[in-house]
């Protein structure tokens, strides 16, 4: 009997488009959660060698490795699902996110790759132009050429960028070098995890939260080293809360965080309160919730809030860095209270 075969749908026009539909996730809220990822990289930890700065051992944000007596070497690789239904706007967020990881190591980024995972027969390949066109945009903004990439047929679509930068390797900034008794400064307001996770069901466009998550942390790096600064983060898929118990665990150290001194952006408290929370951000509150004292008065919307998923969020300095708000302190000890 002759089979009759059947053709793919035609595609959408770009303008039709809901990139966010086509995500089970949304930017860094994709991210495996943060207790998952360690049980599978525990042990791993062999990867070590004379000209290893940074290493897998303490999560950093970027490898470093000493290639010659006042030059180090980052490597760091980031990418995501959809967080935007805009194409030129999440690769725009996509790649500042990527070069954030060289910005918190308090390097400068001089290479990116593209990494693209895209459903051919179900999205135009127009709408694949703009992603790129956005993260070049970008990495033009950052002085960072993008030469080349790797793509694959995928299901789902996602985008992001291997990037190589330098350092100075005795300007380091590490997530195991904070001490007690110091600053601790925020570099752009929290909450665009609940604003996009708004985003994805209702269509809703937020410009504030599409600037905070385009805008490059590198005047912030720069910043941070020049007031002197040894250890940072950037605050990603596991929250303020999240990134912040790494630091302080790498670093034996507690902290105090001052959530009324937490920079919102706009929309976000309401997005809270409409009940905007994605899946990642209630895990990684999970995570954390051991290793955390709320005061009284410090309610679980709060942890929330202070929990949610950024994607391409800021830096989170220990130290004060002049032209940003200071969140709380570091202290002796271990955990994290929440005032």
């Amino acid at each position: 009997m002759e089979q009759t075969r059947t053709s793919n749908p035609p595609l959408p026009a770009p303008g039709a488009v809901r990139l966010t539909g086509f995500a089970h996730g949304g930017g860094c809220a994709c991210k495996i959660p943060p207790g998952e990822l360690e049980d599978a990289v525990r042990g791993l930890t062999g990867q070590s060698g004379a000209g290893v700065l940074v290493g897998l051992d303490d999560g950093d944000d970027a490898a470093a490795v000493l290639v010659r007596d006042g030059l180090a070497v980052l490597s760091t690789a980031d990418f995501f699902t959809p967080v935007v239904d805009d194409a030129y706007d999440w690769g725009r967020i996509a790649a500042a996110n990527a070069l954030s990881d060289v910005y918190a190591m308090g390097g400068r980024p001089v290479m990116a790759i593209n990494l693209v995972g895209w459903p051919r027969d179900r999205l135009p390949m127009e709408l694949l132009t703009e992603v790129l066109r956005g993260g070049l945009a970008v990495a033009s903004e950052a002085g960072c050429p993008v030469i080349g990439g790797h793509s694959i047929d995928d299901p789902e679509p996602k985008y992001g960028m291997a990037v190589t930068g330098v350092a100075d390797p005795d300007r380091l900034l590490r997530n195991d070098a904070a001490a007690p008794g110091l600053p601790l400064t925020l570099t752009k307001p929290i909450g665009v995890g609940l604003l996009n996770n708004r985003h994805k069901a209702t269509g809703e466009v937020f410009a504030e939260a599409i600037a905070t998550m385009t805008r490059l942390n590198r005047d912030a790096a720069g910043a941070a080293l020049a007031a002197g600064a040894r250890a940072a983060t950037d605050i990603t898929g596991f929250g303020l809360l999240g990134h912040l118990h790494k630091m302080c665990r790498a670093s034996g150290v507690g902290a105090v965080l001052d959530r009324s001194a937490v920079p919102l952006v706009e929309g976000a408290a309401q997005a809270l309160r409409d009940g905007y929370v994605s899946g990642g951000t209630r895990r990684n509150l999970d995570w954390v919730r051991p290793h955390l004292q709320a005061a009284p008065g410090v309610g679980e919307d709060d942890l929330l809030l202070l929990a949610d998923a950024q994607t391409s969020g800021g830096l989170l300095v220990v130290g004060e860095v002049p032209g940003y708000p200071v969140v709380g302190h570091t202290v002796a000890g271990s955990g994290i209270t929440v005032r």
